[in-house]
């Protein structure tokens, strides 16, 4: 044995890597080549046939031919790698002189799109916003709002109970009665109450689920003067400068004296047409002064204290403004539909 078989074995695997084309294989040819098992391994087991001068000579050697041999697998292994990676973004090249796709951007649904109007109108008033919770008790739902279990104005709605004592709302009044709890029997309060509310009604103009939001204003010096002039300045900031608004005596059992609310037909102005049923006028809402049996069911000094409220329901608004002909289109996602509604 002699430094020439450590030359030859270095050669041959030097050749071996240039060929090599594949990462497996070379992974392969590593083992082969500087593993426990290869051929430049087993040239130490010759060391012992040599003098003492010589093993260090041929050990260095060794060492140095599986040294480099290391390198060249590492530097073959880091081309293979890069042509490789150079084949993958060549097949992947994107060509920028495309035209992009078309992005289209959503659209409110005309249910939101009422909301964000109420809110922002009632909050430049100095309104707050409070919502309550799509579950409550027959306590906050229907007793603090003088409808007590025996009340005949409880068949007037067809309640969702979830047992004897919980329900799904019937009304976002409910929200009222906790910020009147909450405020222990001092005023103001300026609230409007937006949020789901259920009952078992459906059809083409009423569903099972729907929206209202409710205003509330509790204060020394709140009149039915005051409550008219809100209404009215709404309803135009909605459906136009020109309507008209009428009221007319109605009952409700959480307030006393209490109005149905409508106004003149946008689209017969007041003529007569199939939209107002010939009549020329639209009913929209319910309101009233809030009756004194609630303020004293919630804390409420009713010789010193007044309020008015009232409700609209969202789904009726926003069929009325924007011509929706069937409320279950509010609800149904509906891509199409929405797309009306995107520069709103």
């Amino acid at each position: 044995m002699n430094i020439n078989d450590v030359e030859k074995v270095y050669q041959e695997g030097k050749n071996r890597i240039e060929d090599v084309e594949d990462e497996n294989e070379l992974n392969n040819l590593r083992a082969e080549l500087v593993g426990k098992k290869s051929s430049l391994n087993s040239l130490f087991s010759k060391i012992k046939e040599l003098t003492i001068e010589e093993k260090k000579v041929f050990g260095e050697k060794i060492n140095k031919a599986r040294d480099a041999l290391n390198s060249l697998i590492a530097e073959k292994q880091e081309k293979i790698r890069q042509k490789k990676l150079a084949k993958k973004i060549e097949s992947e090249k994107i060509d920028v002189t495309l035209p992009s796709r078309t992005v289209t951007s959503g659209a409110k649904n005309p249910f939101k799109l009422i909301v964000d109007d109420f809110v922002d109108y009632f909050m430049s008033l100095g309104y707050e916003v409070v919502e309550g919770s799509d579950v409550e008790t027959d306590h906050y739902n229907f007793e603090l709002l003088n409808i007590p279990k025996d009340h005949p104005s409880r068949d007037m709605q067809d309640t969702f109970f979830i047992d004897k004592n919980r329900l799904l709302r019937s009304h976002t009044s409910a929200a009222q009665a906790h910020v009147m709890e909450r405020a222990k029997g001092k005023g103001p309060i300026k609230v409007i109450c937006p949020g789901k509310t259920y009952r078992r009604d459906e059809d083409v103009t009423h569903s099972h689920q729907f929206g209202q939001i409710e205003c509330l204003v509790i204060d020394e010096n709140a009149t039915m003067g005051q409550l008219e002039e809100t209404l009215t300045l709404m309803l135009r900031h909605f459906f136009g400068e020109n309507r008209k608004v009428r009221f007319r005596p109605s009952f409700f059992p959480f307030t006393e004296p209490s109005v149905e609310v409508d106004m003149s037909c946008f689209s017969c102005e007041g003529k007569g047409c199939s939209m107002c049923k010939h009549t020329g006028w639209i009913e929209l809402l319910g309101a009233g002064m809030v009756n004194p049996n609630v303020l004293r069911l919630n804390g409420f000094d009713d010789e010193k204290y007044k309020g008015f409220a009232f409700g609209i329901g969202i789904d009726r608004f926003a069929m009325l403004k924007y011509g929706i002909d069937d409320i279950k289109r509010i609800y149904t996602n509906d891509i199409d539909f929405l797309k009306q509604f995107s520069k709103e």
